[in-house]
């Protein structure tokens, strides 16, 4: 059989490919009998009797162990499942969500009634008092001046829906083309000098006759979050998106000069393991932290122009269940400016609090995961009250050896990171993804040197419900694209001719594209090149005022630009519906192994 035909048989054969409907539960009890724990067998129970709502409301607490092993296999089995979007449970989700989201919403307005009579608060007391104006002076100097050179030199357009175009057709291309979506306040912000910043997308605006299509403001849906609960977002109209996310990428330099990096959660990881060691960190979560920024706080912390710019460009109105509803909240999640102006807020108060107890750390702040010293805590907890938020005590963790913070889990410095599986088995890539994030956790239970033997039999059997054709056995690195695999289980090919190295067929699924040609394009284009050499200005200064940073060569810089405008042209197209099945063929020179598989003592540690 040529080549041809062989890849395309392969092909043929992972679209013809069903999951049997019984391996999600065959996979599961696998997995837990693994485990083998009073608490992996209850949870098998539960799942097994269809007692999916105590499944779903099943917690651990940190506070009832010592030895990280136990935990870490307490709550492995504890987590498999919370987030599994199958369970059967009789509770309406998504009513759940409304619920949630409303109780915020009334949260919000009764914060704005306190602020509105700040004296007459009977949460402005103690170090209220004190701290209030410290943390307003700590974001105002963190702010500085408000730039309309950089506000419109710094917008962009997200990569989700908005209130006129839908997720499937949400690319740079197609906004730039037909976006018209924009609330009455900011069309009269903005009518005055839009068309001397933005010349060519004002005149093709002018052109399209349905611009300014007026939006009342924006629109509350959920998605998917846990078993028990889904996330309320709302979905912003096109123009306001653009301009609220300039805000947010304002606010992100600024944070950078603070040393929080909004675009990077190691920082916040790494304090998450010296925390669970030392006992000296606290990590803090938050509930509803995007839906808990009321209006009178924000009005009242940040600076007066600031305010009034995010002010015009938010939805001061939205669509919730089919009524218009004007917001208590200043923001929600969905809006661009959202997530960097709650990390401004909860890191003032933090710096402010660790000021006050007499400590120098400087806060760990991404979104809603804050960690501030343990001596800070108590403090950082009531100025978080006084302003209206709210602490989710299942997730902040302060008395006990477990820390967790932007996706980091550790128990006394033992990374104790759960696998969760989110839905049923449903295709050849959930079958990939869920027996490769087992053979990685049985990788790190083996500290990195080989693989926990507990696991080999749900892997053995994930494996083998897929048919041989598809059981591509690829290295770590490569993504869920095969079974990962160790080089003697694989036995690759060598690559032919001069090259030096190895031939690793995968399997990807590539979305439908379709040829794209307008106007839209072009803008698109070229602001893809200015934002990349904005980007690439700044980390070379940044590197450049750390030290030892060398600024690139004239020709260098050509060759970036060139690699960009290469990049700009090679991507003239817009998604279309249904992916498409490829076989990719990678090569690597060398084949990092996953070690053997062995018995270790009590689930990690060296082998028995």
């Amino acid at each position: 059989m040529s080549s041809k035909k062989r890849v395309s048989s392969f092909l043929k054969g992972a679209k013809k490919y069903r999951v049997d409907p019984g391996l999600t539960a065959q996979a599961i009890r696998k997995f837990l009998q693994a485990i083998d724990s009073p608490r992996s067998l209850a949870v098998w129970l539960l799942y097994e009797n269809k007692e999916h709502a105590q499944l779903a409301d099943l917690e651990i607490n940190p506070s009832d162990y010592n030895v990280p092993s136990q935990f870490d296999d307490d709550y492995m089995a504890t987590s498999l499942l919370s987030k599994h979007k199958d369970l059967g449970l009789s509770a309406d989700r998504e009513k759940a969500a409304y619920e949630k989201f409303e109780k915020f919403e009334l949260l919000c307005c009764r914060t704005n009634a306190r602020f509105r009579d700040l004296g007459a608060d009977p949460l402005f007391n103690g170090p209220a008092v004190w701290l209030h104006p410290v943390v307003k002076r700590k974001i105002s100097e963190l702010l500085g001046e408000f730039t309309a050179e950089e506000f419109i030199s710094m917008p962009d357009w997200g990569p989700g829906a908005t209130t006129l175009i839908k997720r499937l057709e949400a690319s740079s291309p197609i906004k730039f083309q037909r976006e018209a979506g924009i609330t009455r306040d900011l069309h009269s912000f903005i009518s005055p000098w839009f068309s001397t910043a933005y010349p060519l997308w004002a005149g093709h605006l002018d052109t399209l006759g349905s611009y300014p299509e007026f939006q009342v403001g924006n629109k509350v849906i959920t998605v998917a979050k846990t078993a028990a609960i889904d996330r309320v977002i709302a979905i912003e109209p096109g123009l306001n998106l653009w301009f609220q996310l300039s805000i947010g990428n304002m606010i992100r330099r600024r944070m950078l000069r603070a040393g929080i990096n909004l675009r990077d959660q190691g920082r916040n990881q790494q304090l998450a393991k010296v925390g669970s060691v030392t006992s000296t960190l606290a990590t803090v979560d938050l509930s509803s932290a995007s839906d808990s920024i009321s209006y009178a706080v924000a009005e009242e912390l940040l600076p007066e122009r600031w305010f009034r710019v995010m002010d015009v460009c938010r939805s001061s109105y939205g669509m919730l269940n089919g009524h218009q509803v004007r917001w208590k909240k200043f923001s929600s999640m969905g809006n661009g400016f959202t997530f960097p102006l709650e990390s401004l807020i909860f890191y003032s108060i933090a710096k402010a609090c660790c000021e006050y107890v007499g400590s120098e750390f400087n806060p760990g702040t991404y979104g809603d995961d804050v960690i501030v010293p343990t001596s800070a805590f108590s403090l950082f907890s009531t100025m978080m009250e006084f302003y209206g938020f709210v602490l989710n005590t299942k997730k902040s963790h302060v008395g006990s050896y477990f820390r967790e913070s932007c996706g980091a889990h550790y128990f006394r410095g033992v990374d104790v990171k759960p696998i969760y599986l989110k839905g049923k088995l449903s295709n050849i890539f959930t079958v990939y993804r869920f027996c490769n994030a087992i053979r990685r956790l049985a990788h790190d239970r083996g500290q990195n040197l080989c693989c926990d033997a507990r696991f080999r039999s749900v892997v053995n059997l994930l494996v083998s419900s897929v048919p041989k054709a598809l059981r591509l056995k690829i290295p770590e690195g490569f993504g869920d694209v095969g079974f990962i695999s160790n080089f003697h289980e694989a036995s690759p090919r060598r690559c032919t001719g001069w090259v030096e190295g190895f031939q690793v067929p995968s399997l990807v699924s590539i979305r439908k594209d379709r040829w794209f040609d307008g106007l839209g394009f072009q803008l698109s284009s070229l602001w893809h090149l200015a934002k990349r050499s904005r980007a690439e200005e700044e980390d070379v200064d940044r590197a450049f005022n750390k030290g030892g940073a060398v600024r690139p060569s004239i020709p260098e810089a050509i060759r970036r630009l060139t690699q960009y405008e290469t990049q700009a042209v090679e991507y003239n197209s817009i998604p279309s519906k249904g992916v498409l099945y490829r076989m990719a063929k990678g090569m690597v020179s060398q084949w990092p192994d996953l070690g053997p598989w062995l018995r270790l003592d009590q689930g990690r540690g060296r082998p028995a």
